[in-house]
């Protein structure tokens, strides 16, 4: 085995390392020197593959934006752009329940001042966002792109307000089929609300 074959292949153990930490534990737990011993090197040879812990951590919650990718896509009705939009807020909601260490991680993920996320992780993360804008081109083929973008993100971010609320029981425990209940109304009124939303205004006489 050559050193590219033994690079990789540390790179990998290094990934399945972290990866597991982060499900048994939690992001915070994540620590150089266990993962150097779960992946049998030393502490120094994992910035001979990584320059830092920040670009491990991204290869991990590159692995669950993928699997969110995923479970997101999995079924989702066709002909009926609202009932999409509600299918992926609840397989939202229980992709974060199934697997909340590692959805945690994606978000408590804090990077140093100045530092942006690389490009490939952003492109992960904006192929996430077409699940919600087939369903809005159905519903509104007129709007501009940049917009339906927007509108996405914006219904993203309704969606993961709620969950996360739910989830980290800042509020006090709500029961998963209250928090369901409350998603589907939320994107009913949401759907409802858009043809008044993106309707051109009429102009304003001085």
């Amino acid at each position: 085995m050559d050193i590219t074959e033994r690079r990789a292949k540390l790179r990998e153990a290094l990934i399945d390392a972290a990866d597991e930490a982060i499900g048994r534990d939690g992001l915070s737990a994540l620590k150089a020197r266990a993962l150097a011993e779960a992946a049998g090197c030393a502490v120094g040879a994992i910035y001979n593959v990584f320059p830092d812990l920040d670009a491990l951590i991204y290869e991990v919650n590159a692995r669950t934006l993928k699997r969110l990718d995923a479970t997101l896509g999995a079924g989702l009705p066709a002909d009926d752009p609202e009932a999409a939009m509600q299918a992926l807020a609840l397989g939202y909601h229980r992709f974060s329940r199934a697997d909340s260490r590692h959805w945690r991680a994606v978000f408590a993920h804090q990077i140093p001042d100045g530092a942006v996320p690389p490009d490939w992780y952003l492109g992960l993360v904006g192929r996430l966002f077409r699940h919600i804008e087939e369903p809005l081109a159905t519903l509104l083929p007129h709007l501009d792109g940049q917009i339906r973008q927007s509108l996405a993100r914006t219904l993203f971010s309704a969606v993961h307000g709620i969950v996360s609320i739910g989830l980290e029981e800042k509020l006090g425990s709500t029961p998963d089929e209250i928090i369901a209940r409350g998603l589907k109304l939320m994107v009913r009124a949401w759907v409802a609300g858009l043809p008044v939303a993106t309707a051109p205004r009429p102009a304003i006489r001085p």
